[in-house]
C-alpha cells in the first residue's frame, strides 16, 4: 500500500505562483510512475502532469506547459508541481496519484493505484 497525503494548495491572484507538495509513504519502493491530476466544479478528473519515478522523464497537459513544473526529491519521497503565472482556469481540487510498472497511459486515470485526498487551488481573476 503507497499512502499520499497533498499539500500547499490555497488561494492566489491569477498571475500568482503556488507550490503543491505530495508526500509519499508506506511501499514506495513499488511507485514507478507519480502524476497531478485535477478536477473543477462540474468538470471531470483531468491529467494534468505526470513523472517517472525511477527516471527524468516529465509528461505535461498542453494547458500548463510553460507554467507548471514537477520536480521530486526521493530523498523525502515527495513529489512536488511548481505552478506560475496561474488563471482562474486552473482553479480545481489537485490529486496526486502514483502507479506501478503498467503499459497503460500516464494521463489516464484509470492506471492509477493510490490518490491523495486533494487539495484545493483557487485562482483570482
Amino acid at each position: 500500500q503507497v499512502y499520499l497525503a497533498e499539500s500547499g494548495g490555497g488561494l492566489m491572484q491569477a498571475g500568482g505562483s503556488l507550490r503543491l507538495s505530495c508526500a509519499a509513504s508506506g511501499r514506495t519502493f513499488s511507485i514507478y510512475v507519480m502524476g497531478w491530476f485535477r478536477q473543477a466544479p462540474g468538470k471531470e478528473r483531468e491529467f494534468v502532469g505526470a513523472l517517472n519515478w525511477k527516471g527524468t522523464g516529465t509528461d505535461y497537459t498542453d494547458s500548463v506547459k510553460g507554467r507548471f513544473t514537477i520536480s521530486r526529491d526521493t530523498t523525502k519521497n515527495t513529489m512536488y508541481l511548481q505552478m506560475n503565472s496561474l488563471k482562474s482556469e486552473d482553479t480545481a481540487v489537485y490529486f496526486c496519484a502514483a502507479r506501478g510498472p503498467t503499459s497503460g497511459s500516464d494521463r489516464y486515470r484509470g492506471e492509477y493505484d493510490y490518490w491523495g485526498q486533494g487539495t484545493q487551488v483557487t485562482v483570482s481573476a
